[in-house]
């Protein structure tokens, strides 16, 4: 496991994160309900990065599907358990504001249910233009997050929430440079966007 400098004044989750995303049921809903909706129709390629996986609730299902997954958590201990976990995948501790990964190293790369605990819209912005950075040219970006809500802001009581709004993500991703961009609104947020060729 590759180590990296870590900000580690970032993101706070409470007691309600840790027992909800470590839960088999979580990890049936991500890999029953959301990943099957946001890969629909998309090729993953070969080589693809998750950007911040806490307990690994989509990192086995992603890694059936590529060849070769890497995974990118700033948390030590969520880290080494993934790592453990799944032998196979490439973990590394390390901030994805920042990536230590060379250009165009990878054909997708995906972020699920994690943006909304990064603190700021300039940060989230900050990790999506590293996503777009690392991306080969027409690779894509597939992710899912929490949708803005009472609730949502009630169960992150006590750590990081700041979720993104639907409407100004497409824009946002258009703006750092992604093209073919889609977000969609159900349960949850969905979106997708590719790196231009």
């Amino acid at each position: 496991m590759a180590t990296a400098a870590v900000d580690r004044s970032v993101t706070r989750v409470n007691s309600n994160h840790d027992e909800l995303c470590g839960s088999p049921e979580w990890a049936a809903y991500l890999q029953e309900e959301v990943l099957p909706t946001v890969t629909a129709g998309v090729d993953l390629g070969q080589v693809m990065l998750e950007i911040g996986p806490g307990p690994g609730a989509a990192t086995g299902w992603l890694c059936q599907r590529v060849r070769q997954l890497a995974a990118l958590e700033r948390d030590e201990p969520a880290a080494a358990a993934l790592a453990a976990k799944f032998p196979r995948v490439q973990v590394t501790v390390g901030d994805a504001a920042r990536m230590s990964y060379p250009d165009c190293s990878f054909d997708s790369v995906g972020s699920f249910t994690m943006l909304h605990h990064v603190p700021t819209t300039t940060l989230q912005n900050q990790i999506l233009a590293e996503a777009l950075r690392v991306l080969r040219p027409g690779g894509v970006m597939v992710g899912s997050d929490s949708l803005p809500s009472n609730e949502l802001h009630q169960f992150h009581e006590g750590d990081t929430c700041h979720p993104v709004e639907p409407a100004a993500l497409l824009v946002r991703l258009q703006t750092l440079g992604f093209a073919a961009v889609m977000v969609a609104v159900d349960d949850g947020l969905t979106f997708t966007a590719r790196k231009a060729e």
